[in-house]
């Protein structure tokens, strides 16, 4: 029985020595079994906690811009500026909200009691955006800022401690880049969850009525052709449209009056029960065009308030996932750092300003992918069909031709921070992703100016999106690693962990790059001369414009970001040094607190003894 009992300690033991096996999501996430490091189950919800997020952000983003131009009509300058301001003041915030993570002490941590507390005042503040009750006017104008501002301030309070949290999860370079690459994904998904589905949604809900403002923007275009010198004062003095068109034939201009009749019976066949069955006047047809744009914009009101609420819904679940699986390891400081001593830290910490430096001159490649991509479609593509979309919703194709670039990079990641290293993948990729954006400006220039939706010139639009699509995607992923690299230079250079502050700088490039990318798409729009809510009526001139803020301007910020890079030194053979350097001094201060005690405590003894060997004497 003895040996029995032996031989069953000793199978005991080799079942606990042997490691437990690896799953898929194990090896996805670089992780080891019960080894007291990040695990996949930590790694998922930080992930999806990134993809509720970002089904906010991109709704906010991406959205708000037309909403506020589109669906109440405020001036488009007005917008751009409040864009531009808003998101820079939003942005200076975050290097205060990543001083205040660093200060943070709870029994949660530092950075995921925030995810916990956020959730619901984003999700309100989300919803009040596109209230759809803010009026055409000044107080309405100051009232949706007033609401934005606050959006911006409450969304960082979350944002920049969420960063913060997969460096305070693992030190690990391998770990943590594996944890990012996933996040990343998540938050592409996200984004690009609403950017596909949203522009289909507002273009088949008011495929009606822009159907209806086609067929009289249409008629205008047909009757300024003919001959007449159309404005909106002139429409008057028109008349009877059958009577001018009878006058067109009587003069001999038969291309004109044929050309207007046709466009005439567009606007009948609509049915309109206001219309058919008489013949428009000049002063009817105005009418009918500032109906139906009033009609569109109510209608576009409401959508945007109902998928702000959806989002919204889906979102929020996420954020306390992140909060309740997720575990702080590194410790942090004691004494808590001031903002002072925090801002002196960044300025310490050389590669992360050049990751900033970067972000910030690479802001603007962001405008395709923002509002400039949909006003592009709504209004140079507005008589354009393809796969069943039109107009508004062919923004689907323009994002979905940055996704396979995104998801090639995320493949690529890996492998070419392995081979070439992050700082190499990252500045090649971006000259790429330029050069391709470069090229089809040009090559659109030079056959298809004034117009832009040629099938050829969209094709070659389309592929180098795609290209563009891979440093975009790269970035998402590599730029956060970088940063949590420069947590461990920060460390080694100056003894002190500051994941907060360090990762508001990331959250400050995204807030940068949101807000010049809508600053550009909707001065783009202003400087088009687009008429809200008038698809097709966009001149040649218009068009030239559009085009070179999505292309030109993208493509030169693409190039400039890579050009602070080149001055990037902190490798990944250098973070390993670092990491390991950190870890020989905390083991070292660790022996020599523990020796500390052990003679504090022999020092006590002896003196316990002399105390003793005196009162025995006495």
């Amino acid at each position: 029985m003895e040996d029995l009992n032996v031989e069953s300690v000793q199978a005991t033991d080799v079942a606990a020595a042997a490691p437990a096996k690896r799953t898929i999501l194990h090896k996805l996430f670089g992780s080891v079994p019960g080894d007291g490091e990040l695990q996949p189950k930590e790694g998922l919800s930080y992930s999806l906690c990134g993809f509720g997020q970002n089904l906010i952000c991109t709704v906010i983003g991406s959205y708000l811009t037309v909403f506020m131009t589109d669906a109440i009509g405020f001036p488009a300058l007005s917008v751009a500026l409040l864009m531009l301001f808003a998101r820079i003041y939003d942005a200076l915030n975050d290097p205060i909200m990543g001083s205040i993570v660093d200060r943070t002490r709870t029994k949660w941590g530092k950075c995921r009691p925030y995810l916990n507390w956020m959730a619901i005042p984003i999700a309100i503040m989300t919803i009040l955006c596109f209230l759809p009750v803010y009026k055409n006017n000044t107080g309405g104008f100051a009232a949706i800022s007033i609401v934005y501002i606050i959006w911006g301030m409450v969304y960082t309070v979350a944002d920049v401690p969420y960063w913060g949290l997969s460096t305070a999860m693992s030190n690990d370079t391998y770990r943590r880049g594996n944890l990012l690459t996933i996040a990343r994904l998540l938050c592409t998904a996200g984004a690009g969850l609403v950017t596909i589905i949203v522009p289909q949604i507002t273009s088949q809900m008011t495929a009606d009525v822009a159907e209806q403002v086609k067929a009289y923007q249409t008629l205008i275009t047909a009757i300024h052709q003919s001959g007449f010198n159309l404005d909106q004062n002139a429409l008057e003095s028109l008349g009877s449209i059958q009577a001018y068109i009878n006058s067109l034939f009587a003069n001999g201009n038969a291309a004109g009056a044929v050309s207007v009749s046709a466009a005439l019976v567009g606007v009948l066949a609509l049915k309109n029960p206001l219309y058919t069955g008489t013949i428009l006047t000049g002063a009817d047809l105005q009418t009918a065009i500032n109906s139906a744009r009033g009609d569109m914009q109510n209608e576009l009101s409401w959508i945007y308030f109902v998928i702000a609420i959806v989002c919204v819904v889906a979102a929020i679940p996420l954020f306390y996932l992140g909060f309740k699986n997720t575990k702080e390891r590194n410790q942090t400081l004691e004494t808590p750092p001031t903002l002072a001593h925090n801002l002196k830290l960044l300025f310490k910490n050389k590669p992360l300003m050049l990751i900033v430096i970067s972000g910030i001159l690479g802001a603007a490649r962001m405008v395709f992918t923002y509002t400039g991509g949909l006003y592009f479609a709504k209004y140079v593509l507005a008589d354009v069909s393809f796969l069943g979309m039109q107009g508004e919703g062919l923004y689907t194709l323009i994002t979905l031709a940055v996704v396979p670039g995104g998801l090639v990079a995320s493949v690529l990641v890996p492998y070419l921070t392995k081979k070439v290293g992050k700082k190499n993948s990252y500045i090649w990729s971006h000259i790429v992703g330029g050069v391709a954006l470069l090229i089809a400006f040009i090559i659109g220039m030079a056959i298809d100016k004034g117009n832009y939706t040629s099938p050829a010139t969209l094709a070659i639009a389309f592929i180098a999106l795609v290209i563009a699509g891979v440093p975009s995607g790269l970035s998402n992923i590599v730029s956060y690693a970088m940063i949590g690299d420069t947590v461990e230079y920060l460390e080694l250079k100056t003894g002190e962990r500051a994941e907060g502050i360090c990762f508001a700088m990331q959250t400050f490039i995204n807030k940068i790059g949101m807000a010049v990318g809508a600053f550009i798409g909707v001065l783009g729009y202003y400087m088009a001369g687009v008429t809200a809510n008038n698809p097709g009526a966009l001149d040649p001139t218009g068009k030239d414009t559009m085009w070179i803020m999505l292309m030109l301007v993208a493509a030169i910020s693409f190039i400039a970001a890579a050009i602070p890079m080149f001055f990037y030194k902190f490798n990944e053979k250098e973070q390993q040094e670092a990491a390991a350097e950190i870890k020989r001094r905390k083991e070292a201060n660790a022996t020599a607190a523990v020796a500390e005690g052990d003679a504090a405590a022999e020092v006590v003894d002896i003196a316990n003894v002399d105390s003793t060997d005196s009162s025995d004497n006495e």
